[in-house]
């Protein structure tokens, strides 16, 4: 479905992205991890259309999005969830909601438009009864939910998660990868960007690791979690037990 073909990406003299190729398939949920400033947020940024690629490809369905501004890139079915949540504070639950629908025009988009609310406030219960409220005065797990449910109301095909448990509590943390699970079931893919690997693995079907701005590693949740090497660098040596200790 997504594919990103040896792509290379600079700021300056600096080389961010070193020939990136990687796959995110129909109903899948691929992880992405690294350390920081291993290149994972420019990646999305180029997949998603804010920075472009000076080498290689981005395609979605085999179609090259290369050059597509990023409200292209929604409308053909490719969505972000940016690192930070940056809900619009002042606005409510409801209308940041209708914010991330406004490209679905037409009659019998509006139709779906208001039962993807439905499927929203059903994938996240706390928002339904805050969908007056401010989003500004929600809890940051609550933000986060927000965040999402304003990138499923663009009926996206591919989702890029960046960090979406950065901040929050272990018990919010396991509930917003309790509803990313969910996802592909409902015809969306994932491309899992996240610095906790553990929470990570536990939803996705295989991963990618990237380091220094090049893939290092990739295989299924399973081999990344019984390679000893990265089990140290991303969990610690004290997490040496099987590959579903402490996986939620």
């Amino acid at each position: 479905m997504l594919s990103v073909e040896r792509v290379d990406f600079s700021y300056g003299p600096v080389r961010a992205l070193r020939e990136v190729s990687l796959t995110v398939g129909g109903g899948e949920i691929v992880a992405l991890l690294g350390a920081n400033g291993a290149g994972k947020t420019t990646l999305l940024s180029v997949i998603s259309g804010l920075n472009q690629a000076q080498r290689g490809a981005v395609k979605l369905e085999g179609r090259t999005l290369n050059g597509l501004k990023p409200s292209a890139l929604v409308r053909a079915g490719l969505v972000q969830v940016p690192e930070g949540r940056q809900v619009f504070g002042p606005l409510s639950v409801e209308e940041n909601l209708q914010l991330g629908a406004y490209c679905r025009r037409g009659r019998q988009q509006r139709a779906q438009v208001v039962r993807d609310f439905e499927r929203v406030y059903d994938l996240f219960p706390p928002l339904a009864k805050r969908r007056r409220q401010a989003a500004g005065t929600l809890s940051g797990g609550e933000q986060q939910m927000v965040a999402m449910g304003r990138a499923l109301m663009a009926a996206p095909r591919v989702l890029l998660l960046d960090e979406p448990s950065l901040g929050l509590a272990p018990l919010v943390t396991r509930e917003i990868f309790d509803i990313v699970r969910r996802l592909p079931s409902q015809g969306c893919s994932v491309l899992l960007v996240e610095q906790n690997a553990m929470g990570a693995l536990s939803v996705a079907q295989r991963g990618y690791v990237l380091t220094n701005g090049g893939i290092r590693f990739t295989g299924t949740a399973t081999e990344i979690l019984n390679d000893r090497l990265l089990r140290e660098a991303f969990l610690g040596p004290e997490h040496q037990a099987g590959p579903t200790d402490g996986r939620p």
